[in-house]
């Protein structure tokens, strides 16, 4: 079956949502990290729980039932994790990261693409 240009738009936009997702979840989690980790403000706290409100309502916008979504945004979320990994934390993804991340996408893209009875 043939994509239309509306679908690969579709799909990009449902993927950038995802992205987004993770990158809010990370943040959510990371300002925490900063904070009993490193030494930071409480301060950083606030913001950290607005991220994750934020991620909590991005995954509600997606049609599918929970578990699917979940399971789709579990495998986007590798991606922006190494992502994280290498532009902020510094240290590039090794190959075996990359190959586990693309593995990951396909399997992000069976489950994502698979008709649906």
């Amino acid at each position: 079956m043939a994509l239309s240009l509306n679908g690969i738009t579709q799909i990009a936009v449902t993927f950038l949502l995802f992205a987004l997702t993770a990158v809010l979840e990370i943040v959510g989690c990371y300002l925490p990290w900063l904070w009993l980790r490193q030494g930071g403000s409480v301060w950083l706290l606030l913001p950290a729980a607005v991220c994750l409100a934020l991620f909590a309502w991005l995954l509600t916008l997606h049609p599918d039932a929970a578990g699917r979504t979940y399971a789709i945004y579990g495998g986007i979320y590798i991606v922006v994790a190494l992502l994280w990994l290498w532009w902020v934390d510094g240290i590039k993804p090794s190959g075996w990261d990359v190959t586990g991340a693309v593995i990951a996408l396909i399997g992000v893209a069976i489950i994502a693409l698979a008709p649906r009875a």
